[in-house]
């Protein structure tokens, strides 16, 4: 269906080629994995994830081109759009409750098997007030650089908008550069009993989601490069930041929990 001749605001998507090739670059990167695991090769998995990550690019490019140069982003379907990101950040909740969940099972009534300690025997924790709380302290300062940018976007300052933006992209990247090197020096793995999974599994996903968040973000700055947000129309900004506080207030939890009172 053609979305040019319609006498409603909402909008007809038309026939996309991403969401198939999207789910077979998934199906391909997951595959990849499980080689990887089992025979240690992961030629697959780059396979996949350049698939993967051209898909996003293209799919992204479309939508773009959508909002910014057709129109077809009208107040209605911003409205739908919103309410997307609402569930979608729900459903991530849930998605992290789980982690907690398995977590605090775990920790609160410690079995036999754990020697109802912990950490288990044999697990040396990290120190919270190290890396962690370095990270933590990154974290809540690219929580203000991204308010920053919001307000500033919202008040015409194209400059502070900007600085905010970049900021805000360049402390992520450091807080995925000290969580590797966190990894890297880790004393235990994720095969060091429930502790170790339950550890990388949760922080592991919490860095992953800050990988996207910081994509996401970088994507909002080359479009604001590009003038494509207004005070008014810039809700692919605005999906970023609420996206990234909730990253924010996840890796609270991960600290307090895991890190501090799990320690």
């Amino acid at each position: 269906m053609l979305t040019s001749h319609s006498n409603h605001p909402f909008h007809m998507v038309d026939y996309s080629p991403w969401p198939l090739i999207g789910a077979i670059g998934a199906m391909v990167m997951v595959s990849g994995l499980s080689k990887w695991f089992h025979l240690f090769n992961n030629n697959l998995l780059m396979i996949g994830m350049g698939i993967t990550l051209l898909t996003m690019i293209q799919w992204w490019r479309d939508v773009i081109r959508e909002s910014t140069y057709q129109g077809l982003h009208t107040k209605y379907v911003s409205i739908g759009l919103r309410w997307g990101m609402i569930l979608f950040i729900a459903s991530e909740v849930l998605f992290f409750m789980s982690f907690f969940w398995a977590f605090f099972s775990s920790s609160l009534a410690p079995t036999i098997e754990l020697g109802m300690l912990w950490p288990p025997m044999g697990i040396q924790p990290f120190n919270p007030m190290q890396i962690p709380l370095l990270n933590t302290t990154i974290l809540l300062a690219s929580g203000v650089t991204v308010t920053w940018a919001h307000h500033s976007l919202m008040e015409s300052n194209y400059t502070q908008a900007l600085q905010g933006l970049f900021f805000t992209v360049l402390l992520g990247i450091y807080f995925t550069m000290l969580q590797a090197y966190e990894y890297w020096e880790a004393p235990f793995t994720i095969a060091d009993a429930i502790y170790g999974s339950t550890f990388f599994v949760a922080t592991g996903f919490h860095g992953l989601h800050v990988i996207i968040g910081t994509m996401f973000l970088l994507t909002c700055l080359f479009r604001h490069l590009m003038n494509q947000f207004s005070p008014n129309h810039h809700f692919g900004f605005e999906a970023a930041a609420w996206y990234w506080h909730f990253v924010d207030v996840v890796w609270l939890f991960l600290y307090i929990s895991i890190y501090w009172w799990g320690s």
